[in-house]
């Protein structure tokens, strides 16, 4: 009786009533957000917001994972045992935090398969970072000092991101990329102070070649950002690209000077009227071109992955067909 009482409501009354309610429902979310309280998967949230999450932690986790190739590379031409062991290390904990980010996007409602089939055909990005190949081991050093200390600057204001599971996820994979960047900087440093001259050019060759792929991982301007604001707005991000490319740019010149290595960059000096140091023109056009697949190593990124899923399609098939095993023991029990 009632159903049918519900079936014959006109459309726009149903209509209404769903806007109302909704109405409510987003000033009740606005206040929390405004509160600086957390949202959590259960939670009702606008469509914008969720759909705004599904795509930057999935382009997060896509970045995670992508990101193991370039220095996957390096793991058997490692110079000691000391720093194959640190670097298969760290690439596992690349893969975890993939992991992670992927388990926070799917409290969202999109499936995992979802999302790596949006990677795997192009539809979702990555950092376009990764899109630049490794010629030396000092690359691998000037990853961890340049491309996680600015992964870092990015991450950690996201540990007080709005959406609870992904400030969550954030925590812990903060510190673990502070070791990144350390052992970075700490491979830098012995070739510097202990290698030939050959290894401090080596060194040298990387940071020039990394400097600005580095500093354009922030994203463009704010002002050229279509989704910053909106982000600011939701608690999604706390601080502006340009804030932390600024801090980025004024950590690493400090950084560089102990290292002894030039940055890049000869319009960059310390500003006494601003308190920061003023840096060169980022070339945009390099930025874009590499986004849209023409960076590098696009193609061969991409396609490693794909490789990878199909080649791995009999594990899961495996797990799948032992999870159903399993489910009907319990049955029969």
């Amino acid at each position: 009786m009632y159903t049918q009482s519900m079936d014959t409501q006109a459309p726009e009354a149903r209509k209404a009533i769903r806007t109302a309610e909704e109405a409510v429902l987003q000033e009740r979310f606005d206040e929390r957000i405004d509160a600086g309280e957390f949202i959590e998967a259960k939670d009702w949230m606008p469509d914008d917001y969720r759909k705004t999450l599904i795509r930057q932690i999935s382009q997060h986790a896509h970045s995670e994972i992508v990101g193991m190739l370039p220095e996957g590379n390096w793991v058997t031409r490692a110079p000691t045992l000391k720093r194959k062991a640190i670097l298969l290390a760290k690439i596992q904990d690349e893969a975890g935090h993939g992991l992670y980010l992927y388990s926070a996007a799917e409290t969202l409602g999109i499936s995992r398969d979802q999302m790596l089939a949006a990677l795997h055909s192009g539809k979702a990005k990555y950092s376009s970072i990764f899109n630049y190949p490794t010629l030396t081991w000092a690359d691998v050093g000037v990853i961890g000092w340049l491309v996680d200390g600015a992964a870092i600057m990015n991450q950690v204001p996201i540990c007080r991101c709005s959406y609870a599971p992904y400030a969550r996820a954030m925590i812990r994979i903060c510190r673990e990329e502070s070791f990144h960047q350390r052992q970075g900087y700490d491979a830098l440093l012995t070739m510097m102070r202990e290698g030939t001259d050959g290894q401090r050019g080596m060194v040298q060759d990387a940071v020039n070649r990394w400097w600005w792929p580095s500093i354009m991982m922030f994203g463009p301007h704010d002002a050229d950002s279509p989704n910053s604001a909106q982000g600011m707005r939701w608690g999604i991000k706390r601080v502006s690209n340009d804030e932390l490319r600024q801090k980025f740019v004024d950590a690493a010149v400090e950084q560089a000077k102990v290292l002894g290595v030039t940055l890049p960059d000869p319009d960059l000096k310390w500003n006494e009227e601003r308190g920061h140091h003023d840096f060169g023109a980022i070339d945009w056009s390099e930025f874009w071109n590499v986004v849209g697949g023409n960076g590098p190593c696009n193609k061969e990124r991409l396609a490693t992955r794909v490789r990878a899923w199909d080649e791995g399609a009999w594990v899961r098939e495996a797990a799948l067909a032992h999870a159903r095993k399993q489910e009907a023991k319990k049955e029969a029990a």
